[in-house]
Parts: C-alpha cells; structure tokens; sequence
C-alpha cells in the first residue's frame, strides 16, 4: 500500500486515518474547476462586450476586475465557506482540512490560495505539482503556509456492507459454523454474484459448496441455493446472542455491523446534510441527537478496531467520524460578527505585532526610490531606457496639459466608477504577488519591493527633470499614503514567510510557516483594506480636476484613517509567530 496516511486522534481519543488525495485526484480536480472558471470566463467576456461595446477601455477594465474576482475568489470562497470543497474536489471525493483534521477555515483557505501564483511557477503548476508529489503529505506550498492537507472525502474502501438477506424468523440459531473469512467469501459471492457472467457463477458456486458440503450434510440441490441457505443462516446467527461465540473465536464485529447499520445510515444522512449546509441548518433539539450519535458511531469505530471488524466497515466508521468531526469540531464559525472582529481589530494588530517587518519593507522600497530619484536627476539620459513608453510620454505631454488647466490624469465622472475597480483590481494583484513572493526565502518580496520602489523614484526624478513634479506628486498624493504603505505591508508579510524558513527558531520550518502564515494573512487582509480605499479614492478623486488644496485634504483624512485603523488593533494579545 503506496498510500499516504493521516492519523489525527479526536477528543473522543478515537484515531482517525484520513487517506491523503494524491496529485493524480487533485489534479482531475483541477481540471474539473478549469473547465468551470473556462467557461465563467466566456461568459463574462461576452457579458462585458454586450455592456461596453462602445467602449473600449471601459469593457478591458471591466474585464479586469471580473476576472481577477473570479480566479482570486473561486477557490478561496468555495474552501473557505464550502467546508474545503471546490465543485471540482467535491466531484472528484477529495476535501481539503487542517493538519489537525479539523474543517478547514477561511483564513486559511485564504492563505493557501494566495499561495497559488508561487505554485504555479513555472506554469502550469509544476512547482506545485512537484512538491504535492514528493512531500509526505502531498502538499504543496500553499498547504505548507496554511497548514492544510488534501484527504479523500470517499474513499474506496469506504462502501457500506449491507445486509442484502431476509432474516430468518428465528432469532437465535445458535453458534455461527462458519469462521470470519469464511462468511465473507459467502457473503461476497452472494453480493456479486448477480454481475458475474451465468458460466462463472456456476463454477465459483460449486468451488465454495464443495468446501462447506461436509459441514452441511442437510442442503438444498444445486450450489446457488445451497450457498444462499448457508448466507442466510450464518448472517442470522450472527445477529443472534451466540453471535461472540463463533468457532474461532470471533464474530463480534459482524455482529455489531448488523445491529448498528440503520443506526450509521441515519447519522451518515445527518453528516451528510451538516456537510452541505452546516449545522445552522439543524433544529435545536437536533444539534443534542447529531452530537450524540457522533459519539455513538465513534465508540462503534473503536469496538470495530478493537474486534478486527472488516476493512471495509472501519473504513466506513472513519469516514463518518470524520464526517461528524469536521463540522462539531471547527477552529472559528463565519459569522458576519467574526469576520468584522478580523478585519477590523485583528488585521491592525497583525500589522503592530509585525512592525518590525514593517519597517524593513518600507526601507527596502523607499531606499531605491531615493536611489532611483538621485541617478536619474544626475544621468537624465537614463530615462530613455529605464522608464516605460507611457511615462515617457505622459512626461512629455505635462507641460501642455499643465497650460490647458487639466491634471496628470482625468477621466469622465460617469467612469470613474468603473476605472476604481481597475486600479483597485491592479494594486492588490501587485500586493498579493508581493506577498506570494516571500516563500522564496523573502527574495519574491525584496524584489517587488525594490523594483516598485526604483519605478517611483525613476518617475518622479524624470518628471522632475522636466519641472513637472508638483504636477505628478499633485496625482500621487491623495491616495498615496495608503497605496504606498499598504504595498510595504504586503512586502513585510512576505518577509514573515522567508523568516520563518531561514530562520524558524525553536520550531520545525512547517510549524513557523503556519504560524506566521496566520499572522502574515491577516496583514493581506489589513493591505487588501487600504487598497480598497486607496483604489477608491484614485479613481474617483485622483483621476478628477479637483484643486490641490482638497486633494491634501483627502490625503490628510487618509492618513488620519490609517492611524485611527492601526490604533484599533493596539489592545489585542499577540498573535502567532514562531520565535
């Protein structure tokens, strides 16, 4: 058996064995999930053509915004509110969960999805796909940071055995004459043998009555009907009192399957339904009678284990153990009061606890755009090569809109709207692929950091060439201060991660990666908050004619927005952080 295994022992001190999903069922997943976002995709393409046919910019950010909505939100959403399941790992059998075996949270689906841009290098997957087939337990470096595993909600193994029989009238016939493994050959012949070709069970059926036929010297003509006499007299004492007794010694566990299948089917229905719904779904007085019968099937699983009940039974009990487990036992709920309790006070005190971090990402940005400020006002040729053909240009044309009364950019009120949700859009892609970078030992984020760092200062010593930097900083200052402070956040974030594999401390490397994964998650969530208003204000004051006394008022609000937020998360406990 080639199969990866987790053990996880539940507070009932029952010891669940999840079979980890391999790449191969992970992989169909994700084919299955493409092909969903595929044709999402052409939908809203056509969707976008049909609203903004006269538009040409107002369809491309329209697009954008969707789009980038979409991949980012699939998987996040569908794990994280889902109980680990995309459409695609539901039809598959697979489900992602904690490393504990608890249902897996928001929080940390978001983190292993955001993950999913450094899995993917080089594309398609093959960093990802290389790691979930070589680590132990298939993951790949999402998992790692959230601390989650892939499982097989269903496996194989995990069919239900069925009393397929009518039981005799008489309850107990005595002793069982057949051992364990020779009832199951029974059984087996009588549960399949209506797929089996006519020739076949003819001469299978005579193979096993000449084995019983000196045992059972009184027996019906033809071997079909005699192994169906033995099938229905075994299966009877075997829900008799004598069950335990049987002639080596064992007997129990099929017993206990007898009695306890209709008691396992109506809790396999109660899961079922806790899966897909929640417990919100249950009545009050049924929440007492799911977590009973969670217990109940628990002790049945020890008793299988403890009386060598069958493969196939354990495996069943398992799988509704773990069922039952997964939604009784759950690290956080989403409600609306927990998800406001985040973002509002735990996000901030992430970024306090982390300012360290903090401070050496904006260092690492700010000390190259100095840099790139200085060289360019001392090299002005440089320009030329190192800044885009947009910059250039809009450069150029500063000096004639400065003359016609216009800004660094202006659009119509009617899209402005529309151009926020672009930016918008833009800015947390740089920011969570500034993030995605620091499991590279920290050089993803340091990169980012630096070459937006270098690409401001290379644009402002231009433009200062040119006298036009008032005009440029004019654009740049309402929504400045948290666009810029929230792309350092992301960077720190990412350093938490490249920290916590260089330097882990007392801990194993995938114990601080969860740690500070959660820590550094709920920075994202503090930068994805800034931008959101950073975007908003780009797009509807940046890109407007208003004068620059308001726009230094709309700067200094969000300064003062940024403070009150971060002063809101200065009451709270540490968070977790290796050391």
């Amino acid at each position: 058996d080639y199969r990866q295994h987790l053990e996880v022992e539940t507070p009932e001190h029952v010891v669940l064995d999840y079979e980890i999903a391999g790449l191969g069922s992970r992989a169909l997943a994700a084919i299955v999930d493409t092909i969903i976002l595929t044709v999402w995709t052409i939908a809203v393409v056509a969707v976008g053509a049909l609203l903004f046919a006269d538009t040409k910019v107002l369809e491309e950010v329209f697009l954008t915004f969707a789009l980038f909505v979409s991949y980012w939100g699939y998987f996040t959403l569908f794990e994280g509110l889902r109980r680990g399941q995309t459409p695609g790992k539901r039809m598959i059998g697979i489900r992602v969960v904690r490393d504990t075996g608890h249902a897996v949270t928001f929080g940390a689906a978001a983190a292993r999805n955001l993950l999913r841009v450094a899995d993917f290098i080089p594309p398609p997957y093959f960093l990802g796909g290389l790691l979930v087939a070589l680590h132990p337990r298939a993951k790949r470096l999402g998992d790692m940071v959230a601390g989650t595993v892939v499982v097989r909600d269903q496996p194989m193994e995990a069919t239900a055995v069925e009393p397929s029989a009518p039981e005799p009238a008489e309850e107990d016939l005595g002793v069982p004459e057949l051992n364990e493994d020779e009832f199951r050959l029974v059984r087996e012949f009588h549960d399949r043998s209506g797929s089996l070709e006519t020739e076949v069970r003819r001469r299978l059926a005579e193979r096993l009555a000449q084995r019983f036929a000196g045992r059972f010297p009184a027996r019906p003509t033809g071997a079909p009907a005699f192994l169906a006499q033995i099938y229905r007299l075994e299966s009877a004492r075997r829900r008799g009192r004598f069950a335990g007794r049987s002639r080596d010694g064992g007997g129990t566990g099929a017993r206990l399957v007898t009695r306890k299948q209709e008691r396992w089917k109506e809790f396999e229905r109660m899961a079922d339904r806790a899966s897909r719904a929640g417990l919100d779904s249950f009545k009050a007085e049924e929440l007492p009678v799911f977590a009973a019968r969670y217990r109940e099937v628990a002790a049945d699983l020890a008793r299988a284990r403890t009386y060598k009940a069958e493969p196939a039974v354990q495996a069943r009990l398992e799988r509704l153990v773990a069922a039952g487990h997964n939604a009784l036992y759950r690290d956080e709920r989403n409600s609306l009061g927990r998800t406001w309790a985040v973002v509002a006070r735990e996000c901030p005190a992430a970024v306090l606890q982390a300012r360290r971090y903090v401070l050496l990402a904006n260092l690492l940005f700010w000390l190259p755009a100095a840099g790139g400020f200085v060289l360019i006002r001392e090299q002005p040729g440089l320009a030329q090569t190192l800044l885009p053909e947009t910059m250039l240009r809009r450069a150029e044309a500063g000096t004639e809109r400065i003359e016609q009364g216009k800004g660094f950019v202006e659009v119509e009120a009617k899209v402005r709207p529309v151009v926020a949700s672009g930016i918008i859009t833009n800015n947390i892609g740089v920011a969570f692929n500034c993030f995605a970078g620091g499991i590279f030992l920290g050089v993803g984020s340091l990169f980012f950091l630096a070459f937006n760092g270098l690409s401001l200062g290379i644009s402002a010593g231009h433009f200062a060439n040119q006298g036009l930097l008032v005009y440029l900083l004019t654009f740049i200052i309402g929504h400045g201060v948290l666009e810029l402070f929230a792309i350092t956040v992301a960077g720190a974030a990412g350093f938490m991660l490249g920290k916590a594999i260089i330097a882990p401390g007392d801990l194993t490397r995938g114990d601080a990666l969860v740690l500070n994964g959660r820590l550094a998650v709920r920075m994202v969530g503090f930068v994805t908050v800034l931008l959101l208003v950073a975007g908003t204000i780009e797009g509807f004051v940046s890109t407007s004619g208003l004068a620059l006394e308001y726009r230094l008022g709309v700067s200094a609000a969000s300064a003062v927005f940024l403070a009150l937020y971060l002063l809101n998360g200065r009451n709270i406990g540490p968070l977790a952080e290796s050391r």
